[in-house]
């Protein structure tokens, strides 16, 4: 018995002596402290952030997003004693929460207590602290924001401090708030408490760095931000490994037509047999290219050269052998990943003896299969969950290439961080569930198609059904109609296309439809509307920015803009000489690239200076942060000294001949230094009839241009979008200009 009490007395002694620690260690009372420990042991919490919430000056409101019924027992141990805590009627009468409602101020959350705000007003005038928790979802309906109206009126009336907090992991805990067909439940999930520095709503209007909006859209911006600072920084093996264990190894990650289904686990075994092959023939960090079609093939690839600590450079096979032999020497690419018969079904000899030419050997995957030996299969069996050569996140992941619409293509590094941070921004936008399928048809050489068509599903457990080519108008939506999508992305070109050939019960299944890399078309939005009963949400992006900057969404849309920038995402504007509505935007955050290859290879890049990257683009932002494009900082025209914006005049045409295909390019004029020139589809077409049709619209004569050229077909890139030098090509030997003028 005293052995027994001396042992009781020595675990007393360690709790109290630890406990007193953490006390001291976050700056919360011994009561505090005593009621976390258990939780600190028991889920890992990385709680240093925490400091920031506790330091902040009163008066102060906690924005809290409530993803379980664990986040208020966590807060109510972490923040200030003399907080008070708006709690759900669950989580104020719940028996279990007793011993931590014993450490703060509670009351219980209803409408009376939210909406008619002056007694909080008066606590947060006298120096007080205050939580409120915030529905977990990331697109609240219109009652449920109603939530962040009124708390943003509280903190604008009284002057207070907001500090978001986001307990990441929550989520999937037993005693999550979301359905768990969404949210897949772990008992000791790892969590990260994230805390925001302070800011005052009215700063953050019109805060330095971010486009000017609303207190409660600033608010609820925040709390998205605290979000994405809460995901852990990985590389991209471990966030897709990550995933395989949260979701479970046997879930049906990926499938295409020709495999079929494949499970996390099975995936990353075959990455892993093929991390290891391409390990043994590269040096550690080699940029290795990967020429492969929307397949299983192309994933187990990729994630195989993550596992392998090599950067996947992405070969656009539809470039044309200059443009894939500069991608190749840039890059300082020694092999290429490919496969013979996609090379022979897509005839692609002369972009083969491109690659070849410029010094790389290829590395066929069906040389691979054959000589995969019974230990490297037993052994990726056992190791699949590890890669063969762990990587920092902020690593280069992958290079991609520009889409040269109308310029060169350039080589751009993207690290593990920039592409996983990316799509926690998007996440943090749009709603992604295990009960989601994906159909992906945009090439991964496109940024679109790789972070959003390809990496994303990986990491947040969507079912990934990969088309080999967005130019099967017809087979498209025959698969579409077969595989029953939730979600698939796009550019307007190809929806267009597709609604052609479709018929009304092919697309029935979706529930979000993502369009971007050029703008989308009112009638291609009606269209889809109409037959399909799907609305589009239209984003904004670039390849230097992962590459997603800007998303309309359910919550938060505005037909004709691209939506609002993305968590975590600062911008700026500056003028451009005869544009008055508007100027030029310069982007800066965590999915900005690392550069751009400067010399040769993924480690020799030229940076963003400070962090800011220029995207050539000209838009404006109205009060409540929508960004419009106005157009490509090139895709200006300048007539008698007056600015022309081609994107204008494109969607004017567009507007009247809404069935055709458009572009609008610039070429040398000698009266009056430039002139618009329209490439169309429409055989039919007459200046008289866009003339009239300008006038009637009451646009600036300039904006109507003078000179139409019929074409068979616009010319396309690859990615979908028009291939701009290709179409003033056209149009200057049309009009017998010089081409080096």
């Amino acid at each position: 018995m005293i052995l027994t009490g001396m042992i009781v007395a020595a675990l007393v002694a360690v709790y109290v002596l630890t406990a007193l620690w953490q006390g001291y260690r976050l700056g919360v009372t011994f009561q505090q402290a005593v009621l976390y420990l258990p939780l600190k042991l028991v889920f890992r919490i990385s709680d240093g952030r925490i400091r920031i919430a506790r330091q902040a000056d009163a008066p102060v409101i906690y924005a809290i997003s409530h993803q379980s019924r664990l986040d208020p027992a966590l807060m109510l141990a972490l923040l200030p004693d003399d907080t008070l805590h708006i709690l759900d009627e669950e989580s104020a009468t719940s028996s279990w929460l007793e011993p931590f409602r014993t450490l703060a101020r509670t009351i219980s959350f209803n409408a009376s207590h939210v909406f008619v705000s002056r007694r909080l007003v008066r606590h947060l005038k006298g120096k007080g602290r205050l939580a409120v928790y915030f529905p977990q979802t990331v697109e609240p309906d219109p009652k449920s924001f109603r939530l962040f109206r009124a708390v943003a009126r509280i903190a604008v009336t009284a002057g207070a401090d907001i500090v978001a907090i986001h307990v990441g992991g929550s989520r999937h805990l037993p005693m999550s708030l979301a359905p768990e067909a969404e949210a897949p439940r772990r008992w000791l999930p790892k969590l990260t408490i994230a805390a925001l520095e302070p800011i005052s709503l009215d700063s953050s209007i019109v805060r330095p760095g971010r486009a000017p909006t609303t207190s409660s859209n600033a608010l609820f911006d925040r709390v998205a931000e605290a979000r994405v600072a809460a995901s852990v920084p990985r590389s991209l093996f471990a966030a897709v490994s990550g995933a395989a264990r949260l979701y479970g190894p046997e879930r049906t990650v990926v499938e295409d037509g020709l495999t079929g289904p494949l499970s996390y686990r099975d995936m990353l075994i075959a990455a892993r047999v093929l991390g290891a092959r391409f390990a043994s023939v590269s040096s550690g960090g080699e940029a290795v290219g990967l020429m492969l079609p929307n397949s299983v093939g192309l994933v187990t690839s990729f994630v195989g050269l993550q596992s392998a600590g090599c950067v996947a450079t992405m070969i656009n096979y539809t470039a044309g052998p200059a443009n894939v032999t500069a991608a190749i020497r840039s890059g300082a690419v020694r092999i290429v990943v490919s496969s013979r018969a996609f090379v022979d079904k897509a005839q692609l000899a002369d972009i083969v003896a491109a690659i070849e030419g410029a010094g790389a050997r290829f590395l066929w995957l069906e040389d691979v299969r054959p000589s995969v030996t019974a230990f490297e299969k037993a052994s990726a069996a056992l190791l699949w969950r590890w890669p063969v050569t762990p990587v920092k996140p902020s690593a280069p992941g992958a290079i991609l290439f520009t889409s040269g619409s109308d310029s060169r293509p350039k080589g751009v590094v993207l690290t593990h961080e920039n592409l996983l941070s990316n799509t926690a921004q998007i996440e943090a936008r749009i709603v992604f569930t295990p009960a989601d399928t994906l159909l992906n048809v945009l090439p991964a050489f496109h940024s679109y198609g790789l972070t959003g068509g390809t990496i994303l599903p990986l990491v947040y457990g969507v079912r990934l059904y990969l088309y080999p080519s967005p130019l099967h108008f017809k087979q498209i939506p025959e698969t579409a109609a077969k595989v029953k999508p939730t979600i698939t992305f796009a550019t307007d070109t190809f929806l267009s296309a597709y609604a052609r050939t479709a018929d009304d019960g092919d697309f029935a299944s979706l529930r979000l439809v993502v369009a971007g890399a050029e703008p989308l078309q009112a009638e291609t939005r009606r269209i889809w509307r109409e037959r399909f009963g799907a609305d589009i949400v239209e984003g904004y992006g670039l390849t230097e920015a992962s590459p997603v900057v800007a998303l309309n969404t359910r919550t938060h849309s505005r037909q004709g803009s691209v939506g609002r920038l993305l968590p975590g995402i600062r911008s700026r504007i500056e003028p451009v000489d005869g544009i008055e509505d508007g100027g030029r935007l310069w982007i800066s955050g965590p999915n900005v690239m690392r550069g751009y290859i400067s010399t040769r290879g993924a480690e020799n890049v030229t940076p963003p200076p400070d962090g800011w990257h220029d995207t050539g683009d000209v838009v404006a932002f109205d009060r409540e942060g929508y960004l419009t494009i106005r157009g490509r900082a090139r895709r200006f025209a300048k007539i008698a000294g007056e600015m022309v914006s081609l994107g204008a005049v494109e969607l004017l045409v567009q507007r009247l001949w809404p069935e055709e295909r458009h572009a609008a390019v610039a070429v040398p004029d000698r009266k009056r230094g430039e002139k618009v020139v329209v490439l169309t589809t429409n055989t039919a077409a007459e200046k008289s009839e866009l003339r009239a049709f300008g006038k009637a619209s009451g646009v600036a004569e300039l904006i109507v241009p003078d000179t139409i050229i019929t074409v068979d077909a616009i010319p396309l890139l690859g990615s979908g979008k028009v291939d701009y030098v290709t179409a003033r090509r056209i149009a200057m030997e049309s009009l017998g200009i010089d081409k080096t003028t």
